[in-house]
């Protein structure tokens, strides 16, 4: 028996971990990777205390951290299933491994939103990619299409400007959502379409992308353009499958909480990406991960005001 179970070892369920093993809780972390989100970002350049550092050599940093406390550690392990048992829960892993926990802290973040055409999954690995940090090199010398408008997309047309030889962005709307900062620097380069107002039709190719067919949002002429590689950014889906009916979540799918972290299940915190918490960032995250273990612990404890026992 836990004290608490931590779903997730992005920058919240990290941060989380190293709060509730200084309270001296005997905690489990239970997550898929290490770094979540986190490591599919190249240069990161507004997480205090670093002028840049690269998303893999932060996560690596907060793992690092981790590794100081007694922490039991499920990493290539997803929780499948939770349930309320009695006071407190009982979770199932993917490997059929049964771990109970007094409390829960939910930061499993968020994933790839797919674009739901029939070839994105056939060609999936064989030229629609996901993630241009861990696939850009593939694709040296070679001409690409990146789909979406956010900072995500704009990201992904940084992170290959260096690599491939052309880049077509699309977007469905009519302006791009990026930050100024990075269309000013994606801008600089003469390698760049940039396509508004455009719907991806189709993914052409049989074993491998040959091209993509997109067409005016409102209807008009199709227009096929020749591309090797195709890279996803169109948005994130939240992790929660698993929580269906356990805890209460948005139209989104994300985890309802309160200003403290809490969720519509008492006992059960959440933080990060995974919540309805509107800015998704790595230092939010990360703060949201220490309030969640923080409030998790008064739970423990039996205090409901925090306010009486400090003397306020």
């Amino acid at each position: 028996m836990y004290d608490l179970a931590i779903l997730g070892a992005g920058p919240g369920g990290l941060t989380a971990a190293v709060y509730a093993a200084r309270k001296e809780l005997k905690v489990i972390l239970i997550a898929r990777d290490i770094g979540g989100q986190t490591t599919l970002t190249a240069d990161i350049e507004n997480y205090m205390g670093f002028e840049i550092i690269t998303g893999a050599d932060l996560a690596a940093r907060f793992h690092e951290q981790v590794a100081h406390f007694p922490i039991d550690q499920r990493i290539g392990r997803i929780v499948t299933g939770i349930e309320p048992l009695g006071e407190h829960f009982r979770m199932e892993t993917d490997a059929g491994e049964v771990v109970e926990a007094r409390a829960v802290v939910i930061s499993t973040g968020k994933r790839s939103k797919p674009l739901g055409i029939e070839a994105e999954q056939r060609l999936r690995g064989r030229g629609v990619s996901y993630c241009s940090i861990c696939d850009g090199p593939l694709y040296r010398g070679l001409r690409v299409a990146v789909i979406g408008g956010g900072n995500s997309a704009v990201t992904s047309v940084l992170d290959l400007i260096s690599i491939a030889a052309h880049i077509t962005i699309v977007n469905v709307v009519d302006s791009w959502q990026a930050d100024p900062i990075l269309l000013e620097r994606a801008r600089r380069s003469d390698k760049i379409d940039w396509i508004l107002g455009h719907k991806l039709v189709n993914i052409l190719g049989e074993e491998e992308v040959r091209a993509i067919l997109i067409e005016p949002r409102d209807g008009g002429v199709r227009r096929e353009i020749p591309v090797e590689g195709v890279f996803v950014n169109i948005g994130l889906t939240p992790n929660t499958g698993f929580l269906k009916g356990f805890v209460e979540l948005n139209d989104w799918g994300e985890v309802i909480v309160d200003c403290r972290s809490r969720t519509s299940r008492p006992g059960v915190f959440a933080a990060g990406d995974v919540t309805d918490a509107p800015d998704k960032q790595i230092i939010v995250a990360a703060g949201e991960g220490a309030k969640a273990a923080l409030v998790a612990y008064e739970y423990l404890m039996g205090i409901d005001d925090p306010r009486k026992v400090r003397g306020w």
